[in-house]
């Protein structure tokens, strides 16, 4: 028997107890909704995800991509399931049933995503990339744009991309090259090259939508001077009927550790001097435009990263029950004991613990910052808006970096469980390696985060950000310390939470003196430390509610949490105070060195 994706146990716990998703029908947006409807959307995406997306996981990796004369194939096996996403219109759960959506809270779509992306993130970027780029026409589009566009990529029908990243560019976006000439027709020639483009080119939908970054003539020179222009690959005419194909030209895919199964793409623009676009949004507003994809995108790599590290600990949870090696500890003195599982032998038990405690935190985390979108949507008030929008803002750079570090780190960590076998292709979690890597690369580096976390989100803020982030962690501490069994807890994330603001306050004042360089130098340690800091404010949330059901038929399940958290704070927190202690904006001797030195 194959084990499960993931912990519908838990995604329940998150929904409906930790969150009390229930509390978002009382508002007129979900006025219409129920909780039928709710558990009716999760069950229909683990059906689809554990009976057609999940088989072709492994298919997918081996068979790869076949790049040829500009067209790319991929895994043939993707084709059904991507239908079925498509029919089911799972590209668009949030969105309004106008053009193709559901209409559910995101934290309802969340849920329905962690299985869907968990079974096989290649083919969940289809739908993901098409809501992406029909996002931001939604929001900034021309009513004839809507009309052309959105419907098409929020289904799924049309695939989507971004077209960002250049050769002599990379993250500094504003030495981007490629160029917009507007044409007498209103539309614009656009000419250059882009990097590192998933599905840029693929064979499983008959169009596709590419938001391009480019300059126009005689625009500002950096990231002031940079506009979006939709590009397709099959130019759509006034009627919405489908016309000549534009000049946008795969050069190649790249061979890549991970994600075999997924094209990523070199794509050459104007080579014939024929590729037309259309602007989206004002001139010179490219970034602003994009920033909404990028920010979704970020959210949904944070996601992919949480759901392979939900992947590989229920491998290796399964594999720990069933595999028989060595005698118990209890009776390592009697050669005559029987084998046990190797979940009874103790630094198994330990490594299990660990990947528990991180994936449920991240579970936690995840589904809060979908449910804060949904606050903030259903808000009384301008203030309790800006709460939760200060929430979503701070988090995401966060759940993005955190959770693709700690999620890989819980990958590997189910490798060794394995052993041997782990790091041959018998068991899937090599490629769960192989494919989660990437997280805390693309979509922005976790450097990147880091110094928008420090430098845009504390420092940027006046501390404003921050501050709605403290106050939800003191909330649950001061819950906490109500009972009597996790009072320790509370007051051990206290402390360090204690220690985090000064530290954080004192490095964010440093960035405006001339220690600057130093500072953004501690970016990632500090958000490394705000991480674990919310991984045990998570834990310990989830605690308190479970502490009051240990006399229930789940007594079992209520401990686990309780043990979850226990073993953070106790065991991994102490560390985090040693990480905060170490964080010096004088004299960093990162910056200090020179590079002739290294």
């Amino acid at each position: 028997m194959a084990p499960k994706l993931t912990d519908q146990k838990d995604i329940d716990f998150v929904l409906y107890e930790q969150l009390q998703v229930e509390t978002l029908l009382s508002s007129k947006k979900y006025k219409n909704l129920n909780k039928k409807m709710f558990d009716m959307v999760v069950k229909e995406a683990k059906n689809l995800a554990v009976k057609e997306i999940f088989p072709t996981y492994t298919e997918c990796d081996d068979v790869g991509v076949i790049f040829e004369n500009g067209s790319v194939r991929v895994p043939e096996c993707l084709r059904r399931p991507h239908q079925l996403l498509v029919k089911g219109e799972w590209g668009a759960l949030t969105e309004d049933p106008e053009y193709g959506g559901q209409g559910l809270p995101a934290t309802i779509a969340q849920a329905a995503m962690e299985y869907l992306t968990g079974a096989n993130y290649i083919l969940t970027t289809y739908p993901i990339l098409g809501h992406g780029a029909g996002k931001m026409i939604d929001l900034f589009g021309t009513p004839e744009q809507k009309t052309l566009f959105l419907e098409k990529l929020y289904t799924g029908a049309w695939g989507g991309t971004m077209l960002l990243t250049e050769p002599g560019a990379g993250s500094d976006v504003g030495a981007l090259t490629t160029t917009a000439k507007q044409c007498d027709d209103g539309t614009y020639e656009i000419s250059g090259s882009k990097i590192f483009i998933t599905n840029g080119e693929q064979n499983l939908t008959e169009n596709i939508i590419h938001p391009v970054l480019a300059r126009i003539e005689g625009a500002p020179a950096g990231t002031k001077g940079i506009s979006l222009f939709i590009v397709p690959k099959i130019w759509v005419n006034e009627d919405g009927s489908l016309g000549e194909t534009n000049d946008v030209v795969c050069t190649g895919v790249e061979k890549k550790m991970g994600l075999h199964g997924s094209p990523t793409c070199s794509m050459s623009l104007g080579s014939k001097g024929k590729c037309r676009g259309l602007l989206l949004g004002q001139p010179n507003q490219g970034m602003q435009v994009m920033f909404h994809m990028m920010n979704e995108v970020r959210l949904e790599v944070g996601t992919q990263a949480f759901t392979s590290a939900s992947l590989a600990y229920q491998n290796a949870l399964d594999y720990a029950r069933q595999r028989l090696q060595g005698r118990s500890i209890k009776d390592l003195a009697d050669h005559s004991a029987a084998q046990v599982p190797i979940i009874e032998h103790p630094d198994v038990k330990r490594m299990l613990l660990k990947m528990k405690a991180y994936v449920e935190g991240m579970r936690s985390l995840v589904y809060f910052i979908a449910f804060c979108f949904d606050k903030k949507e259903t808000a009384m008030d301008r203030s309790q808006a800006r709460h939760y929008s200060h929430l979503t803002e701070i988090l995401t750079p966060v759940v993005k970096a955190y959770a693709s570090e700690k999620g890989f780190d819980v990958s590997v960590e189910a490798m060794q469980i394995f052993g041997g076998y782990g790091y041959t292709k018998e068991y899937p979690i090599e490629q769960i390696v192989r494919d989660s890597k990437i997280t805390s690369i693309y979509e922005g580096s976790n450097g990147i985060q880091a110094m928008d976390f420090l430098g845009r989100k504390i420092a940027g803020s006046k501390g404003a950000m921050l501050k709605s982030l403290v106050d939800e962690i003191s909330a649950t501490i001061e819950k906490a310390k109500e009972q009597k069994t996790l009072k320790g807890l509370a007051e051990q994330l206290e402390v360090t939470l204690s220690t985090f603001l000064k530290v954080s306050q004192k490095t964010a004042a440093a960035l405006f003196s001339p220690q600057s360089e130093s500072a953004f130098a501690c970016a990632h340690p500090l958000m490394d430390a705000a991480g674990d800091i919310i991984m045990a404010w998570m834990l310990l949330w989830r605690a308190t509610i479970a502490n009051r059901k240990l006399d229930t038929k789940n007594a079992g399940f209520y401990q686990g949490k309780i043990k979850a958290a226990q073993f953070f704070i106790t065991t991994l927190l102490p560390v985090t105070d040693g990480k905060l202690a170490a964080i010096t904006c004088e004299d960093n001797p990162a910056i200090t060195m020179e590079n002739t030195e290294f």
